[in-house]
């Protein structure tokens, strides 16, 4: 994949306000350098779809987008599901609104 559909795909996935949010969110409560485990549980599905009002459902659709994209990724442990973001990811979309 081109660098250009890649961002595109990003893009994509931040255009909805909802997930705009929700990976700010996960920003928040898992700085950078941490995996998916490291900050409680306060990265679980679950969690965040307490901070929204939204479904669990919705908020589960908006968090697969995000990692569709590349923005987050997803660590399952037992029936919880933790996400974080992906630094790589992030650090690529950074390099690209700095030039």
């Amino acid at each position: 994949m081109t660098d250009t559909e890649e961002l595109a795909r990003i893009f994509k996935a931040l255009s909805d306000p909802n997930r705009l949010k929700i990976l700010l969110l996960l920003r928040e409560c898992c700085p950078p350098g941490c995996c998916a485990t490291d900050a409680g549980d306060q990265n679980t599905v679950s969690r965040v779809a307490d901070k929204f009002d939204l479904s669990l459902s919705t908020v589960s659709h908006h968090l697969k987008e995000l990692r569709l994209a590349g923005l987050i990724v997803c660590e399952k442990r037992g029936q919880t599901v933790y996400c974080a973001p992906d630094e790589a990811v992030l650090k690529t979309l950074e390099k690209f609104l700095a030039s």
